[in-house]
C-alpha cells in the first residue's frame, strides 16, 4: 500500500472510558497502513477503555493528556465514537477547546457515531453537513446543523473538512474518505 499519509500526525481524541473499540482501531490501522503518525489523546495519563457496545474491550495506552497538547501538533484528528465516551468528552473543557482551536486552524477532521456530540459541544455543527448515530439527528439539527443518513458525508462547507460516519458497518467507507481527505487537505506539521 502507498504511504500517501508519510508524516502526517493524527490525533485520536477519546475519553479514557466508553470509547467503541471498532471505531478507535479500524481508523488507526488505516492510518498507520496509510504512513501516518496516529497518537491516543485523552484527558486523563494511563489507559483508554474501550468497549464493543456495552461489553468491555481492551484497553490502549494514552500518548498525551489533552491539557498536554497543542492542536498544532497535529495534521488532522479522528474522534470515535461510543455513548460513554463521547458523553464523558463533551463535559471536558479541554476537548471542547481542543477540538473548536482545532477546526478554527482549518484541519481536517473525523467523526463517528456518537462522536459529534463533541462538535455540537463545541458549536461546530452550525451550517454544516454530516452524519451520525441516528438518535444524534435531533442534537445536530438543534445546533444548527443539517443531519444526514448517509454512511459517509465529507463536508467541507465550514473552515474544514469534516468526514462523518454512522456507525461500525461505515468503517470501510469512512476509513477510505478520511484517509483520502487528510492526505488532500494537507502537509506534515
Amino acid at each position: 500500500m502507498a504511504k500517501e499519509m508519510s508524516g502526517l500526525r493524527v490525533a485520536f481524541l477519546t475519553s479514557n472510558e466508553g470509547v467503541e473499540q471498532a471505531e478507535l482501531t479500524t481508523p488507526w490501522q488505516a492510518v498507520m497502513e496509510a504512513g501516518g503518525m496516529p497518537e491516543l489523546v485523552a484527558p486523563q495519563e494511563g489507559q483508554v477503555q474501550a468497549f464493543h457496545h456495552l461489553d468491555q474491550g481492551d484497553t490502549f495506552t494514552v500518548h498525551r493528556r489533552i491539557s498536554d497538547v497543542d492542536h498544532r501538533e497535529y495534521d488532522a484528528l479522528v474522534i470515535p465514537g461510543g455513548v460513554a465516551n463521547s458523553d464523558a468528552l463533551r463535559l471536558s473543557a479541554a476537548a471542547v477547546s481542543f477540538v473548536h482551536r482545532f477546526f478554527e486552524a482549518g484541519k481536517p477532521a473525523a467523526v463517528i457515531c456518537h462522536g459529534p456530540w463533541l462538535l455540537v459541544e463545541a458549536d461546530l455543527v452550525r451550517g454544516r453537513t454530516l452524519t451520525s448515530w441516528p438518535s444524534l439527528r435531533s442534537d445536530i439539527r438543534n445546533a444548527g446543523g443539517n443531519w444526514v443518513d448517509a454512511e459517509v458525508k465529507v463536508d467541507k462547507v465550514g473552515p474544514n473538512t469534516l468526514v462523518s460516519s454512522r456507525k461500525p458497518a461505515d468503517l470501510p467507507a469512512f476509513c477510505a474518505a478520511l484517509t483520502r481527505e487528510f492526505t488532500q487537505q494537507v502537509q506534515p506539521a
